[in-house]
Parts: structure tokens; C-alpha cells; sequence
């Protein structure tokens, strides 16, 4: 997907200045922030070796290699993941199709879960499965299929600046989860496509792709305006399902008694009334 490591590791050299690393700048630089070859002296490597790991030519490359490489660059948890991930990607037949349904099980889970909006994603970011209130919220079977995908809920639904007060974060959010997972699954056809699709139809995606954001986007807090609830302010957390590793159950917890926890109370009464 559009030369991944090469990509990221140029972005973050682009963002560290010679003399933050104690290195000497001399004159006038064609491209911002630190050479292939001064990466490639604090890591402990030679200049060629690097050289062909931002080429992708280096599938062997060891964990004490990508550890100083990520040392040099000051990467955080989530961007050492991505580039372990990206400098050695998975085989394409271990990138099996991952399932796209929940099990029975998980669903009574959401089900259960009435004061909390729960919800099922893939590594897509599709939407597998959902309870009522998060149905109420944001209205998964009101749509088809295809429009059960965050990344084009956010980028192409026109209702989304509306939804979510803070667009920007949360556009900026989405594509860094997406770009995580992309390098998870380098052999992921539908998640090419989705990339490609979302590039085409949308340049702030575009824009914020090129940035190489990655943030696994596994707890936080999201504020959305709600057409009937109004202002909601939902703090969430994220969990990986056990036997269904491209599965993660995201569920959002105001705390009880809160102004959002009874907005959330009353937009639940008020959706199973007019479902009568």
C-alpha cells in the first residue's frame, strides 16, 4: 500500500532536527529533519543496510535493528508496532479472510450491555454487529452494508460533520486506526480497495493518509450531537475478542448518573417506542 515503509520512515526522519540528536547541521538540507545515512549511524547499522530497509529489501531485519531504528526516530508504542509490522510483513496465505460475523455469544453480550452502546468491528472497520442503543445512536441498521464502514461514515457522509463536534479529531483518529491495521494486513485486498476508494472521493482522506499517523485507538473519549439526544459526551473502551483476533467489541460508558448517561436512557426509551 503506496510503499509503506519507505513512506513512514521518510515522514518521521522529517521530523527530527540534527541538532535534537546531537549531530552537527551543516548548510542548507534538500529535505527536512535527518539523512539515511545519519539514521543509520545512531542506529548502529551501515548506511546500506538502512538504505534498504526504508526500501522494504529487508524481510530478516532483526527486533535489535527495528528497536534502534525506532530509539533514533523516537517512535511511540503504536508507530514501533506499525513498523515492525510493515518491515516484516505477514505471508500472504496468513492473511486469511477474516471472519465477517459475530458469534451468537458475542451478540447476547451486546445484547445485554442495554445502557451501554456496543459494537463490533473488523480490522476494516466494518460494522458487524451492534446492540439497540448503539442502533438508536447511530443508526447501523438504518444503512446497508457498504456504509457500515467507519472510514466512510466519517469521510463521505455529509452528516458526520453534524455528528461529531470535533470532525477533525476524530477524521484524524479513524485514518490512524485504519493505517495501523492496514500494516497488519499488508495482503488485504478490500482494505486496499477501501484505502484507494476513500483517496479518490475525499481529500481530507487523502491529506491525513499522507501524514503516516498510526494510534491504535483503543480507549477514549468521543463527543457526539445526537439529531434527538443532543450533546453526548461518551468516554470508550476497546476489547479484542478471544478466537476472533480481527474482532474488537467497542463499547461506550458515560458514567452512571452523568447528563449523557440519561440522554442515553431517554434516547433508548424513545427508540423502542417508535419501533412499535
Amino acid at each position: 500500500m503506496d510503499g509503506d515503509i519507505g513512506d513512514f520512515l521518510r515522514s518521521r526522519r522529517a521530523r527530527i532536527q540534527p541538532e535534537e540528536v546531537g549531530l552537527p547541521s551543516y548548510g542548507r538540507r534538500r529535505v527536512p529533519g535527518l539523512r539515511r545515512e545519519e539514521v543509520a549511524q545512531l542506529a548502529g547499522v551501515s548506511v546500506d543496510y538502512y538504505v534498504r530497509l526504508e526500501q522494504g529489501r529487508g524481510p530478516s531485519v532483526s527486533d535489535a535493528v527495528l528497536d534502534a531504528v525506532a530509539r533514533v526516530l523516537r517512535l511511540d508504542g503504536a508507530e514501533h508496532d506499525y513498523l515492525r509490522a510493515v518491515a516484516r510483513p505477514r505471508r500472504r496465505d496468513d492473511d486469511r479472510p477474516a471472519a465477517s460475523r459475530v458469534r451468537p455469544g458475542v451478540q447476547l453480550l451486546l445484547d445485554g450491555m442495554d445502557r451501554n452502546p456496543a459494537y463490533v468491528l473488523d480490522h476494516r472497520m466494518d460494522v458487524l454487529g451492534w446492540n439497540a442503543l448503539a442502533d438508536a445512536l447511530l443508526d447501523f441498521g438504518g444503512t446497508g452494508a457498504a456504509e457500515r464502514n467507519i472510514p466512510r461514515r466519517v469521510f463521505l457522509d455529509p452528516a458526520a460533520r453534524d455528528l461529531y463536534p470535533h470532525w477533525a479529531e476524530i477524521a484524524a483518529q479513524t485514518v490512524a486506526h485504519l493505517r495501523l491495521q492496514a500494516g497488519h494486513h499488508p495482503g488485504d485486498a478490500a482494505t486496499a480497495e477501501l484505502v484507494a476508494e476513500l483517496s479518490r472521493a475525499s481529500e481530507d482522506f487523502r491529506r491525513l493518509w499522507a501524514d503516516h499517523l498510526v494510534n491504535p485507538c483503543d480507549h477514549g473519549v468521543k463527543h457526539l450531537h445526537h439529531p434527538v439526544a443532543g450533546l453526548l459526551t461518551l468516554p470508550y473502551e476497546t476489547l479484542t475478542i478471544p478466537g476472533a483476533p480481527d474482532q474488537t467489541i467497542v463499547a461506550y460508558a458515560p458514567e452512571a448518573g452523568s447528563e449523557t448517561a440519561e440522554r442515553l436512557a431517554l434516547l433508548g426509551s424513545w427508540a423502542t417506542s417508535h419501533a412499535d
